[in-house]
C-alpha cells in the first residue's frame, strides 16, 4: 500500500467534514469559502503544533490552486489577515497558553518560509517573524526553563543538528527555546537577507540570555550557544559543532 500524499496525511488529522473542504480547497478552490478554509487552517495550528510546522505546504498549494483556477488571491488574503489578528494579541494568546503561543510563532514562521512573492520572501511577514523571535529571547521567555521529565507536547528539534535533544529532558517549560532554535534554522538565513540589522540586534538579545546569570537551564544554554555557533557559520552546522552537540547531550 503506498504512502499517502504528504498533503493527505495532514488532512487526516481533521474531522471527515473539515477534510473533505480542505481536499476541495487544493483541488477545486473557487467550489469553498477559502476564508472559511484559512481560519480552519489557522484555529488548527494553533491546537496543533505538528500540523503548524508544515501548514505552510498546504496554504501554498491552495494559494497556487486559487491563481491557476481564477488569478485570485482570496485564499492569501484571508489568511494573512487572520495572522495579522492573531499577531496583534500575540500577548494575551501567550498568557492564556504557552503550547498556543509557540504554534502560532512555528505556524507564520511555516508560512514565511513558503508563501513567495515574486520569488521572494513576502516583506509584510519580516517584522512580524522578527517580533515574535524577540519575544521568545526575552529574559522572562528563557529564565524560567528548567529541566523536568516528559517531551514538551508537539515540539520537536528535527530540522537542525541536535536531533538528540528530542529526548525525556526537553519539557514544557523548554518550549520557547526550542521554538526559538527551531525558526532560526529554519528561516534565519532569509530573514537576515532581508533585514540583517534586525537579525543582529536578536542575536545580541539571544548572547545576553544565554549569559542571564541564574535560571537558565544546561540544556537551553546549549541550545542557545548552538544557534550562535550556526549562524556565526554562515547558518551552517560545521563537522566539529555537530560532533561536540552530539556528544554533550549524550553525555
Amino acid at each position: 500500500m503506498g504512502e499517502p500524499s504528504r498533503e493527505e496525511y495532514k488532512i487526516q488529522s481533521f474531522d471527515a467534514e473539515t477534510q473533505q473542504l480542505l481536499k476541495t480547497a487544493l483541488k477545486d478552490p473557487g467550489a469553498v469559502d477559502l476564508e472559511k478554509v484559512a481560519n480552519v487552517i489557522v484555529d488548527h495550528s494553533l491546537q496543533d503544533c505538528v500540523f503548524s510546522k508544515e501548514a505552510g505546504r498546504m496554504c501554498y498549494a491552495i494559494i497556487q490552486a486559487e491563481s491557476k483556477q481564477a488569478g485570485q488571491s482570496v485564499f492569501r488574503r484571508g489568511l494573512l489577515n487572520r495572522l495579522q489578528q492573531e499577531y496583534q494579541a500575540r500577548e494575551q494568546l501567550r498568557a492564556r497558553s504557552l503550547q498556543g503561543w509557540v504554534c502560532y510563532v512555528t505556524f507564520i514562521c511555516n508560512i514565511f518560509d513558503y508563501l513567495r512573492v515574486n520569488n521572494m520572501p513576502m516583506m509584510a511577514l519580516v517584522n512580524p517573524v522578527y517580533d515574535c523571535l524577540f519575544r521568545l529571547a526575552q529574559p522572562d521567555s528563557l529564565s524560567k526553563e528548567e529541566e523536568v521529565g516528559g517531551p514538551s507536547p508537539g515540539t520537536s528539534t528535527e530540522g537542525y543538528g541536535m536531533d538528540s535533544l528530542a529526548q525525556p529532558s526537553v519539557s514544557s517549560l523548554l518550549m520557547e527555546v526550542d521554538c526559538l532554535v527551531l525558526q532560526l534554522h529554519r528561516v534565519g538565513e532569509q530573514l537576515e537577507k532581508m533585514n540583517g540589522q534586525r537579525m543582529d540586534e536578536l542575536f545580541v538579545l539571544i548572547r545576553d540570555g544565554f549569559l542571564l546569570p541564574t535560571g537558565l537551564s544546561s540544556l537551553a544554554q546549549l541550545l542557545l550557544l548552538e544557534i550562535i555557533e550556526f549562524r556565526a557559520a554562515g547558518w551552517k552546522t560545521t563537522p566539529a559543532a555537530h560532533k561536540y552537540y552530539y556528544s554533550e547531550v549524550s553525555d
